[in-house]
């Protein structure tokens, strides 16, 4: 996708126009299916593909309209957290299974600067928690660890600088880190 029709197909899809939206995630659909690639690389229990991920995804947000999105990095920001929300009823619907013989939904940390994987609901449950003590926090870290998103890219999102994005990301990955051990 040429970078300059980003700005009209996000200010179409705002006013309703699905069209643009399927021309919109066709054109980051690489980028997006690399980022659930990332978050399912070393879950062994999940039956979700990246693939499943993505779709699913994509229909949760084609449900969306009349959303103000600037960039691309507004665009990744939402798809983060709806990706966060497809994991997390993954999860429940899994646990509701466990009874059953059913597997928990387990993410890897490879973005929190380690190789364990933790439940899902586990680290939503968390996330909640760190967004009462530091919503920054807590944003940061959803969109690196959901969104797949850069320092830079967060910083942009968030209309702050990458210094105080890179402290509170220190601090909220520092912290989920923590209280994921403690589990």
């Amino acid at each position: 996708m040429v970078t300059a029709t980003l700005p009209a197909l996000l200010e179409r899809w705002s006013h309703g126009d699905h069209v643009a939206f399927d021309e919109l995630l066709s054109g980051l659909y690489d980028e997006v299916h690399g980022i659930a690639a990332g978050l399912l690389r070393n879950e062994r229990q999940l039956t979700l593909q990246p693939t499943e991920l993505v779709n699913e995804v994509y229909l949760r947000l084609a449900s969306l309209s009349h959303l103000k999105l600037e960039d691309r990095t507004h665009f990744l920001s939402l798809a983060a957290r709806v990706t966060r929300q497809v994991l997390v009823d993954e999860a429940r619907a899994r646990r509701a299974q466990k009874r059953s013989g059913g597997h928990q939904v387990t993410l890897s940390d490879t973005n929190l600067g380690g190789g364990n994987a933790y439940d899902a609901l586990d680290v939503d449950d968390l996330l909640q928690e760190l967004h009462e003590q530091d919503p920054l926090a807590a944003d940061i870290v959803t969109l690196r660890v959901f969104g797949g998103l850069s320092i830079a890219e967060v910083a942009d999102m968030l209309t702050s600088s990458v210094a105080t994005v890179n402290r509170r990301w220190a601090t909220g990955k520092a912290w989920l880190a923590w209280e994921l051990q403690k589990r």
